[in-house]
């Protein structure tokens, strides 16, 4: 987990008890967290998503308002993608990619300095993510999600992926100035 002091992106898989009813699952508890992160995490954050193929990302905050973050998936089924954006670690400019589906409990810890994004595999998506600082309009950042530098392999066609005017419009990453 810990490498040269930088902690990598981390999949926790969790309990959840079904029955008949259906299932119960806790979705966060600060233990967990505490060897990997121990901050207090100050808002949550919900996403939904009607179509398959609706891509959120790439985004992060710039420093002082940069963002750890805790994903997990409630409903559907996403492809969460994180892009290692701290210079000095030795998994600079890597990605990762992880299948996260709302009848799975796996739930993904995404370090600060990481550019994160996703994309739906399912219709009726919905993803929930806690943060460790709080939303800051003039200090995120939005990078192009098919930046060739990240190379992101996406599991659709640019035909068949919905993206905000924000995303759409992101500039690459070299047009940024990254202090992570």
């Amino acid at each position: 987990m810990k490498k040269d002091n930088f902690i990598d992106p981390i999949l926790l898989e969790k309990e959840s008890f079904r029955d008949e009813r259906g299932f119960f699952k806790e979705t966060y508890r600060k233990k967990w967290f505490h060897d990997i992160d121990n901050s207090d995490f100050v808002q949550d954050n919900l996403s939904f998503s009607k179509k398959i193929g609706t891509l959120r990302g790439m985004h992060l905050q710039k420093k002082p308002f940069a963002q750890s973050k805790i994903v997990q998936c409630l409903n559907g089924h996403i492809l969460d993608v994180v892009v290692d954006l701290r210079k000095k670690s030795k998994n600079y400019l890597k990605n990762y990619s992880y299948n996260l589906k709302g009848e799975d409990n796996f739930i993904l810890y995404v370090p600060e300095g990481f550019a994160h994004g996703f994309i739906t595999l399912e219709k009726n998506t919905l993803v929930t993510y806690k943060v460790n600082n709080y939303y800051s309009p003039k200090n995120e950042i939005s990078i192009s999600w098919k930046d060739p530098v990240m190379n992101i392999t996406w599991p659709l066609t640019e035909d068949e992926i919905t993206l905000a005017d924000k995303d759409l419009n992101a500039p690459s990453l070299d047009e940024h100035n990254l202090n992570f």
